[in-house]
């Protein structure tokens, strides 16, 4: 592989896809960008909404089929950044941009690999998709396309977990409380603090206990995010609203988590959805077993990605840049992550064996 020419495609793709505003459902133009720039790389381009995929040249049916994803959406920039978030900007071996760092690197460095992948022969296909709505866990991203896809037997997900191997992720479920009260002046003792009924609950999430721990992912975590009571000084109110997130391991699926927490608080409680359940692949998958041979470190992630959404087939995280840089003001990648991560991709890849995920 000449890994200067595919680093430098990599790279001018980056800056490209930087300088074009890709907030979560407003990904066309970057959709665009990437459909056409496959197309001139001679790829049969396939595209639904902002969902752009291709098929390795010498697709041949019958062989294990690999995914190889990122996503192309962004989070807005936040009002801290100091630089301009559309300027791809290198200084000192960093390159700055909204999405460089989440998870554009990531989704270059697995373009390149895939193409030098298509320069010999493989015992296995291999489909790169470049997805959206990602970072809000959008209906109208891969969901929407895998059918589409067809058979998928293993997957890479790329986000930025510094090339160390993401064998499991924790699940997410979001949960929209109320305590309901009863109101009254606030100068009388009469009514019913739905401040107080809330204050209750939340100590519950706060200091509750899952009896089941993940030796990879550790307990079930819920962190209180969001909460809102009262109009007036002197009015009892008589609703507090508040929103719970819900870390979910592979013990307990989002819906038996959520049976526990409606037996044990007063509130009112809904979920938003309970798809977003944790995920993982096993140690003993072949692709996991070609990372112990490359030397790859392996752990499990507390976030949540489109791992989450893929259904009937075992995924892995894994790519280029650092997750504690993600959603940060003045978001970067080291340059030489690009380079490292195509070389790491490709000599994961390269030769790897995989039978059929039946």
């Amino acid at each position: 592989m000449n890994l200067d020419k595919y680093t430098n495609i990599a790279l001018s793709t980056l800056k490209e896809l930087i300088s074009i505003q890709s907030f979560s459902k407003e990904e066309n133009l970057v959709a665009d960008v990437m459909e056409k720039k496959l197309s001139d790389f001679g790829y049969k381009v396939y595209r639904k909404g902002n969902n752009v995929w291709i098929f390795n040249k010498n697709f041949k049916e019958g062989k294990p089929v690999l995914l190889m994803n990122s996503h192309l959406d962004t989070v807005k920039p936040n009002e801290k950044w100091t630089k301009d978030p559309y300027n791809p900007e290198d200084v000192d071996d960093k390159l700055y941009g909204l999405g460089s760092n989440d998870a554009g690197g990531c989704l270059v460095s697995l373009m390149a690999t895939f193409m030098a992948l298509d320069e010999t022969e493989q015992e296995y296909n291999r489909v790169f998709c470049a997805s959206a709505e990602e970072e809000i866990s959008g209906k109208n991203g891969f969901e929407l396309v895998q059918d589409e896809i067809g058979r998928i037997d293993v997957g890479i997900v790329g986000e930025p977990t510094l090339m160390e191997m993401a064998i499991a992720e924790k699940g997410l479920m979001v949960l929209d409380c109320e305590a309901i009260g009863v109101p009254g002046h606030a100068a009388r003792n009469e009514g019913v603090n739905a401040i107080s009924l809330a204050l209750k609950d939340i100590e519950w999430f706060h200091s509750f206990k899952f009896e089941n721990e993940s030796e990879m992912l550790g307990p079930v975590k819920m962190t209180v995010t969001q909460i809102n009571a009262g109009k007036q000084h002197n009015v009892i109110p008589a609703s507090c609203t508040y929103v719970v997130d819900v870390r979910t391991n592979e013990h307990y699926s989002n819906e038996k988590a959520f049976e526990i927490i409606k037996a044990n608080v007063e509130s009112d409680v809904k979920a938003r959805s309970f798809r977003m359940n944790s995920s993982g692949i096993p140690l003993e998958h072949p692709l996991i077993q070609a990372g112990l041979e490359q030397r790859m470190d392996y752990y499990g992630s507390p976030t949540t990605s489109d791992q989450a959404i893929m259904k009937g087939f075992p995924t892995l995280k894994l790519g280029p840049g650092d997750s504690a840089r993600s959603h940060t003001a003045d978001e970067f990648i080291y340059v030489k992550e690009i380079g490292e991560g195509i070389e790491k991709y490709y000599n994961l890849l390269n030769g790897l064996k995989l039978t059929t995920n039946k």
